[in-house]
């Protein structure tokens, strides 16, 4: 008898191959072959069903957006809540400020992204809620929307990004973590303040 082919659960291995390839070698470094072993499916399905290397990684990289999006909102109402969800998901999730920070290194700050528009559409919005905070008193004024979203970005995902110097130069035990995430938190709180 022979296999029944289901394209969904192909689809779903090569997407889950992909992340983790891409999160640990990036676009250049990442290899279709070792996505199509890690998936156990050929190289042509990959091809067909995402398209080349850069354009499968623009695929990953906009769906761990569009995630991250869905889980964790702006929420200028409780921004030290939304802190703690934004670093509680990254510290679930580090495969998206990896595949972020991959896709800064490869494309550097004047090469234009393949889905660069959609991005700035997804950011439009995030910045939009929070220029609603601004416009309804709760977050400050004093910053531009787009420039406190991006600080506020910043503060809660560095320790992710650089996880080697969080370790050396805040600790690494549990009361560490917890003390830098008070700090971020009052920093954000800081940033936001009226």
């Amino acid at each position: 008898m022979a296999a029944v082919r289901d394209p969904e659960a192909t689809k779903a291995r090569i997407f889950d191959a992909a992340v983790a390839e891409f999160a640990r070698h990036g676009i250049a470094g990442a290899r279709i072959d070792r996505i199509a072993a890690a998936a156990k499916a050929n190289k042509q399905l990959i091809y067909a069903y995402f398209g080349n290397k850069a354009e499968l990684f623009g695929k990953v990289l906009g769906k761990a957006m569009l995630d991250l999006a869905a889980a964790v909102p702006v929420d200028p109402d409780d921004i030290e809540g939304w802190i703690d969800r934004l670093m509680d998901y990254h510290e679930a999730h580090p495969e998206v400020v990896r595949l972020l920070f991959w896709e800064g290194l490869e494309y550097g700050a004047t090469t234009e992204l393949p889905d660069e528009a959609e991005r700035q559409e997804h950011y439009r919005r995030k910045v939009a809620t929070l220029q609603d905070g601004q416009d309804r008193g709760v977050v400050t004024d004093a910053l531009p929307a787009r420039d406190l979203l991006f600080l506020l970005i910043a503060v809660a995902n560095w320790a992710s990004v650089v996880p080697q110097m969080k370790r050396i130069l805040v600790g690494a035990e549990p009361a560490d973590r917890d003390r830098l995430r008070a700090s971020v938190k009052e920093a954000a709180r800081r940033l936001v303040a009226r």
